[in-house]
């Protein structure tokens, strides 16, 4: 199974993007033509992040993505930006600011390096039209969650102000510490909302990751109702395994689509699952439509 982490490591670096078509297996090959009439209904802003489809080149995956009518890719930096204006898609969420996953803003030994990261990419993110940038808080290693608190409000009050005057939004992703990110300190909504009252900025907000939310703590559509406000992004994949969202996983994405859609949401949905099936695109193009509420 794929790693997030390795992957997201390997873009970073420049090497997940390096692929040439005659490497992809025949169920990544370009498919485009039998979902290029799917009719979307406008309520969702479907996006796909790109570590899940790194068999394709991010040009392949813009080709398949724009004809299942999703408009924007997920977790790409300054370098794919390019190819993502080429077939007219959005990038719905940034990166290349972080460090890493583990070495966050809850650890003032990495502020130096944050800061001067995110001071350096909060106006490109602007500049090319974009306006979410991800960041994270880093593993515990023993700090409680009162202090960690308390660090990433530190750290991230030397770079609010630079995210208003840009008015781009710095998005702190909720993952779970049970199974797949263990000893990760924002884990539960409730602590990440606490961080967003603290910092007080409307250039500060959560991604709530729909699956490690349901691992974590559960009840999904009462805690987007209830924190909607303090939600800037979604991301999706099926509880248990973290593969396709279909009806072989617990969690009903139709209502929890129609939920977000019922708060007012105009930001992206963006599918983050680990094709399981074959034909990876065909999995993509049934979420989009299990999702299109």
């Amino acid at each position: 199974m794929k790693n997030r982490r390795s992957a997201i490591k390997h873009m970073l670096t420049g090497t997940a993007v390096i692929a040439g078509a005659g490497l992809l297996p025949v169920s990544c090959s370009v498919m485009a033509a039998p979902y290029s009439s799917t009719k979307l209904k406008g309520n969702i802003n479907h996006s796909v992040c790109r570590w899940c489809f790194s068999d394709l080149t991010v040009e392949e995956l813009c080709k398949e993505a724009k004809s299942i009518g999703i408009k924007a890719i997920d977790l790409v930096g300054p370098k794919e930006w390019p190819v993502l204006k080429k077939y007219g898609l959005h990038s719905s969420m940034c990166n290349g600011a972080e460090i890493n996953l583990v070495d966050g803003f809850n650890d003032p030994k990495f502020h130096n390096t944050l800061v001067k990261n995110y001071t350096e990419m909060i106006p490109l993110v602007a500049k090319n039209g974009y306006k979410n940038l991800i960041c994270f808080s880093g593993n515990r290693r023993g700090i409680d969650d009162e202090t960690g608190l308390k660090n990433c409000v530190t750290g991230l009050k030397k770079i609010i102000n630079i995210a208003e005057k840009y008015k781009v939004v710095l998005v702190m992703e909720l993952l779970n510490s049970k199974r797949d990110h263990k000893d990760y300190q924002c884990d539960h909504t409730a602590w990440g909302v606490e961080l967003c009252k603290q910092l007080g900025s409307e250039n500060f907000k959560l991604l709530y990751d729909i699956y490690h939310m349901q691992v974590n703590e559960g009840n999904v559509i009462d805690t987007i109702r209830k924190h909607h406000a303090y939600i800037a992004h979604y991301h999706t994949a099926g509880v248990p395994g973290r593969n396709e969202i279909d009806n072989s996983q617990e969690l009903y994405y139709p209502a929890i689509m129609k939920a977000i859609a019922g708060t007012g949401f105009k930001g992206y949905v963006a599918q983050e699952f680990i094709p399981k099936k074959e034909n990876k695109i065909a999995s993509l193009a049934d979420a989009v439509r299990i999702c299109d509420v």
